[in-house]
């Protein structure tokens, strides 16, 4: 065992110093002399885990539990490790039986509170972390963790304060920033909330949450973005509603306001976004297709307004109507484009595809209900958009925290 120190030691540092690669050729090196190390195992399964080797990793992780099922280590970094694999129940089991073996390591508590973020348990996560915080009250990142959990709950001013003292013990923390710029957001300061996020990409260039936060909360500082965002949100419409229709025909009026909110939303998301993508200062934080997709919506909206236009003026209800629908388009995009998960953004794609279709077939024939038929189906999928996401799943940035 003596012999082994000097590898576990300088995987170890290699390990703090963010170089997996090299932790792994060292440790490798160590367990062809000494296969059964178990602290040599999970620190392997930590170095492949750093470098998204999720499978080795789980295997490793198992291995040194295997050879020290009564050591705290292997079982906290089998917690690691599995949380790591985006598999939340075995890192709680395993973080349990390391909490068995160790209640008094406050990192434990961290492990669990994480693995809870992951299943979205967000009481059990202010649980763990406040557990966490008796044994360790100047642990910066466990305080990041219940101001994350407060947030979600919806105490704002409470996971402001928890946030911002979490900033105060660790002002090079990318996660402290992350979680205090969050809270702002949360409770309506966007401006506070930008500069928080532009301070985590400064400390942590690589943190595509914070980029995608950022942008969110640029756009928020837009009074009318942020209404109209809030009530895309919070009001969709139960599709319930559909079986009262025979009975309340009025309540068809409920979906057409639902449905023009939305799509002035959508609307307003596309010229924000138009607007932050061309200026110096916030271009870069915008990707092609993002920008594109803003571009080719007020490009529908200023086009089925001039169609729209054209129509009235000519007295040719076919144009006007098929205006409209270029318009309403709008809806059909940009729910495409904010659908997580590839094989549903490509459902909704095609029908956007489909929609546009329909259009050019309205103005071809002359018919126009054609072209009204696809107002109401354009302006219709906020709802089909959401089926979709039901069966496809939302799959969004997977890097929660």
């Amino acid at each position: 065992m003596v012999k082994a120190a000097g590898p576990v030691q300088r995987a170890r540092a290699l390990l703090e110093m963010r170089r997996p690669a090299d932790a792994e050729r060292e440790l490798r090196g160590l367990l062809a002399e000494e296969p059964e190390h178990a602290v040599g195992h999970a620190l392997l399964a930590l170095a492949l885990a750093e470098q998204r080797r999720p499978g080795e990793a789980v295997a490793e992780a198992h291995e040194a539990v295997r050879l020290a099922p009564d050591s705290w280590f292997p079982h906290y970094v089998a917690g690691q490790v599995h949380n790591r694999a985006r598999q939340p129940d075995q890192a709680i089991a395993a973080g349990r039986a390391a909490l068995a073996l160790s209640p008094e390591w406050p990192p434990i508590w961290e492990l669990l509170a994480r693995a809870h973020v992951l299943k979205g348990e967000w009481p059990l996560v202010a649980g763990a972390a406040e557990r966490g915080l008796a044994l360790d009250p100047e642990s910066a990142d466990l305080m990041s963790l219940l101001s994350l959990a407060q947030t979600a709950l919806g105490q704002t001013r409470a996971a402001t304060e928890t946030a911002g003292r979490a900033v105060g013990l660790a002002p090079e923390s990318a996660t402290a920033h992350l979680v205090y710029g969050r809270a702002a957001l949360a409770s309506g300061d966007a401006r506070v909330a930008a500069g928080a996020f532009r301070e985590v990409l400064r400390l942590d260039p690589g943190y595509g949450q914070a980029r995608d936060l950022l942008v969110t909360a640029l756009k928020e500082r837009n009074p009318l973005h942020r209404w109209l965002s809030r009530v895309r949100r919070r009001f969709l419409g139960g599709w319930w509603l559909v079986f009262l229709l025979p009975a309340l025909p009025p309540v068809i009026a409920v979906f057409v306001v639902i449905a023009l909110l939305h799509w002035a939303a959508w609307v307003t998301e596309a010229v924000t976004v138009l607007r932050l993508a061309r200026a110096k200062a916030t271009g870069l934080l915008f990707d092609g297709g993002e920008s594109r997709v803003a571009l080719a919506c007020c490009g529908l909206l200023v086009a089925g307004a001039a169609t729209l236009v054209a129509g009235v003026v000519l007295g040719s209800d076919v144009l006007g109507t098929a205006g409209a629908a270029v318009m309403a388009l709008v809806t059909a995009v940009q729910e495409a484009a904010h659908t997580g998960s590839p094989r549903g953004r490509a459902v909704l794609y095609g029908w956007a595809a489909l929609l546009g279709l329909a259009v050019v077939a309205s103005l071809v024939s002359g018919v126009w209900p054609i072209a009204l038929l696809t107002v109401y189906a354009a302006l219709a999928t906020i709802w089909i958009a959401a089926g979709v996401r039901r069966v496809f799943g939302p799959l969004g940035d997977a890097r929660t925290y």
